[in-house]
Parts: C-alpha cells; structure tokens; sequence
C-alpha cells in the first residue's frame, strides 16, 4: 500500500512538517508495511516558508525586520532547492500572531517588515521570489512593504505620512524614484489563497479588518483609505488593479505587490504542489491523507486541502481528510475531491488542550481513519 501523506499546518499547534510526521506515523500503526511519503503543504500562509524549504531540500534563512507594531522581530525566509529561488511569507514579519490581542489595531499596522525580507532576498543575490501573504495582521495596502523598498507616500504638503492603513486617507502623491531598482528586475509570484479585492463589501477591511481588531467604524475608515490609496497608487504606476481577484488578500498586501512589483498573483496551494512536485509523488500512489487546522465552507473555495485533493483525483486516487475540527460547511469539501472527512479531537475538548495536544491527536486521528480504510478493504474483498 503506497500512501502520500500532504497536510498544510496546524495554526498555533504544530507545523505542517509536525503534522505530516504525526500522521505518518498514525499511518504505519494501521498498516506497518506501508510505503509512505511524507510531503509537508501549505497555501501561502503561515507554514508556507517551511513547507517548500523541506519538500526541495533548501535551508533557512533568518533576518530581523520590523514588526507590524514596529517592534523588531526575528523573520525565518528560505532558499530553496535549486538555490535559485527565495521564499518568503508575510506572515513571518507582519502576521497577527505577532501582535497580542490586546494591542492589535490595522488603523497602524504596517507591512514595513515585510518589505525587508523581500529586501533580504534581493542582498542575497536571487531575483526569483516566491511570496506567501497570509495571515496579516496589517491593513495598510501593502504601502509599508513599498517604503521598505523605497518608495515615498507623501500627503498634500509633500510630507511623509505615518504608516499603518488609516494614515492612508491622507495619502495625496506617491514618489517611486527611490525604489529600489532590482525589484523590477525579479520575478515574483505570489501565493494567495482568497479571491476578495481591495475595497467594498467583499475588500481587505470589511471581510478581514474585524479579526484584526477593527469596529464596524473603523472599517469603514480603513476602507475608505484604501480607496484613496488605490486612487493615488493607480496615477502613480499606471495600473488598475483594486478590483483584481486577491487585490484584498493580506489587508491589501496583494493590491501593493501589484501595484510596486512585477508579482503575479497565484492560488497558494498551486505554487506549493508545483515546487513539491506532487503530481509526480501521487501518481501509483492508493491514498492521500492530508488535513488542516479546522476544515469549513472556507476550504472549499480553494484552501490547502482541495488543492491537495484536486491533484489527487487527476491521478485517480482516493482522499481523506483530518483535520484538528470540522466547522459549519465542511461538508462542502466533499464535492472538491475529498472522500472522507475525521476529525483528529476524539471528543468534548478544551481548545488549549486540544492546540498543545495537536501531534499527538493528529496521529490518533489518523490511525482512527486508517482502521476505518481498512475495514472498508475488508468488506470490499467480501463483496460477491
């Protein structure tokens, strides 16, 4: 029995490494004489950095950059394998992790850190680059990451404007001729796994802003903001991308890759199952386990586990998922390509307990699903 093992991470409990580990091991429990390969995934988020550094046989790198809070805070990138390409993610040097729940606020977060570690790519000599922008705790546009690069927001009076995204509003002309040439230079693909835009009912502020902090005034401010800064960034650069699909990803982090940088946009999973080579991995292969943090209506539009699935189904090869919970709409992924859903928390659970548990479940769960495989193998063979 040859089985592929390709869970994203668990957020806040272990990583997509661990998890795929944990599973594994869940795996060979049921059936010792499994060949099973582990291949870590991940959708642009958090975990994305590790994932394809492991899966191609990079290294780490480490950079100190500044916070969303502008605080300075220690930021793992990666080289890959072919020593060519950089990866990064935002969520290393502006995620939400990063800033307490009590201090979060989008009006003054900054994506300025972020911007440093694709400044860190460039010192490094590479110039193609693969940029994973979720799990922000930011909401300014992707205008700190821009200033990182060198590039100027001024106001009427010709005066730099705080960072953060409320600062926006007052935004009036932006000057580009201090940014930093070899941006243009690169290639930059961008791992984004939403399809929302900039502004409006369905944009960074009104669809993200509330976990970040932001009342419903303060969306409104910030939205607001960001339909200056899309305004004033459109003169500035000559192109019109606010209502591009994955222009709002990231507290509009994916708007100012589009608009400063020479980035394309792409579904996160995709990029990653690219780089891994998963096609390849999966073909002969008789089952794919793979799973995330929590499982809902969200995974169906495009999460980690789908991405994994619709790759699995092109080689015709069955699909369980299990996952740390199943929320409201899980049931949808049945219809992207899984075939079975588990959930690795046995029962009635405290959240703490279950985040500092999380391997240890996992592995549990997983082997739970695999007795349930394997009485199904049973019954099939029984069939007249």
């Amino acid at each position: 029995m040859r089985v592929v093992v390709a869970p994203d991470s668990f957020k806040g409990s272990a990583s997509a490494v661990a998890v795929a580990e944990a599973m594994r091991r869940g795996v060979l429990s049921v059936f010792p004489d499994a060949d099973v390969r582990t291949l870590p995934i991940a959708d642009g988020g958090e975990g994305t950095v590790e994932a394809l550094v492991a899966a191609t046989g990079g290294h780490l790198e480490q950079r100190t950059v500044r916070g969303p809070l502008g605080d300075p805070v220690r930021a793992t990138w990666g080289i890959l394998g072919d020593g060519r390409t950089a990866v990064v993610e935002m969520a290393a040097a502006s995620g939400l992790p990063l800033v307490p729940p009590g201090r979060r606020d989008p009006r003054i977060a900054s994506t300025f850190g972020t911007g440093e570690l694709v400044r860190a790519t460039l010192d490094a000599g590479l110039s193609s680059l693969i940029i994973g922008i979720g799990g922000s705790a930011t909401n300014d546009g992707g205008a700190g990451m821009a200033r990182a690069l060198g590039a100027r927001f001024l106001d009427a009076d010709g005066r730099e404007i705080p960072e953060g995204g409320a600062a926006l509003a007052r935004l009036a002309r932006i000057d580009l001729d201090g940014l930093d040439p070899r941006v243009a230079a690169s290639t930059m693909v961008v791992a984004c796994d939403v399809d929302n835009p900039l502004t409006g009912p369905r944009g960074a502020s009104a669809v993200y802003g509330p976990q970040k902090g932001a009342t419903p005034e303060v969306v409104a401010e910030l939205d607001r903001a960001l339909g200056v800064f899309a305004s004033v960034a459109s003169r500035a650069t000559g192109r019109d991308v606010a209502l591009l699909p994955g222009a709002g990803a990231a507290g509009g982090l994916g708007a100012g890759l589009l608009f400063f940088t020479p980035a394309r946009l792409r579904p996160g999973v995709e990029i990653v199952l690219e780089a891994t080579r998963f096609d390849e991995v999966v073909q002969g292969a008789d089952l794919v386990v793979t799973g995330e943090g929590r499982t809902d209506r969200q995974t169906a539009m495009g999460k980690a586990p789908v991405g994994v699935a619709a790759a699995a189904k092109r080689r015709g090869v069955a699909v369980v998922c299990v996952s740390g919970g199943l929320g409201d709409g899980a049931e949808a992924v049945l219809d992207r390509g899984i075939d079975a859903l588990a959930s690795a928390v046995p029962g009635p659970m405290a959240l703490e307990e279950a985040v500092a548990r999380g391997a240890s479940l996992v592995e549990a769960g997983t082997a739970r699903a695999c007795r349930l495989i394997r009485v199904g193998m049973g019954l099939r063979r029984t069939d007249p």
